[in-house]
């Protein structure tokens, strides 16, 4: 067990940041055409604009809690009398009310991929493995918050937190401190980091071409009415 927790959570992080980085890199140089969203609007207009804006912004937000949640120096916080305790249940709070909003959403977008064929058939296999890897990871997340409110302590915040820091800082060890935790953290951090390794060959591409007016930008317009 000590030889696959420092696999999957030692070893496994840099390969798939690796196939991440590398991978996006070939694909836009061989395959530019390839580099799209892969849009369905279409096919099926209806909820289309709310179950999209409900998975963009609760994505995106959850995306940036973790990231500044995880990364984020334990001395930056305590600098500004935030304790361990505190910030996690900010984090809790932020993390289910946000993780509500994108999983309405998300059960949208996946019932009309599911259910419609012409939808189905436009998109590819990868396209559905992605989206329910994105469905699946978001409910083990939402699940976790419950598990979370039996340690309100802000320990194995902690050690998530120093897990994450030692692997993006190259440091020896880091899978120990994720070791003992409850195997929702561990199936939660594999599915995220898995999905880094299948970004570059999915449609997920399509983020690194989003510039910052993105959130603000009007729907594309693929048809109109005569």
């Amino acid at each position: 067990m000590t030889y696959l927790n420092e696999f999957f959570f030692g070893i496994y992080p840099y390969i798939a940041g690796g196939v991440f980085l590398i991978g996006s890199v070939v694909r836009f140089d061989y395959q530019p055409y390839s580099w799209r969203s892969g849009s369905s609007q279409m096919l099926r207009k209806k909820n289309m604009v709310l179950a999209s804006n409900l998975f963009h912004v609760g994505v995106l937000l959850l995306f940036f809690g973790h990231f500044f949640g995880l990364l984020t120096p334990k001395e930056v916080y305590h600098a500004f009398g935030l304790s361990a305790s505190t910030k996690q249940a900010l984090a809790m709070a932020a993390g289910g009310v946000f993780g509500v909003l994108c999983f309405i959403g998300m059960t949208m977008l996946v019932v009309r991929r599911l259910t419609d064929a012409r939808v189905r058939a436009a998109g590819s296999g990868m396209d559905t493995f992605i989206l329910l890897l994105l469905y699946v990871q978001l409910i083990l997340g939402l699940l976790s918050i419950p598990v979370s409110a039996g340690h309100m302590d802000g320990s194995v915040m902690m050690q998530l937190a120093t897990w994450a820091q030692m692997t993006v800082t190259f440091q020896a060890g880091a899978a120990a401190h994720v070791a003992d935790v409850h195997w929702l953290y561990k199936m939660h951090i594999f599915l995220g980091l898995t999905m880094f390794l299948l970004f570059p060959f999915s449609r997920l591409v399509h983020i690194w071409s989003a510039p910052i007016w993105y959130l603000a930008r009007s729907y594309q317009i693929v048809r109109r009415r005569a």
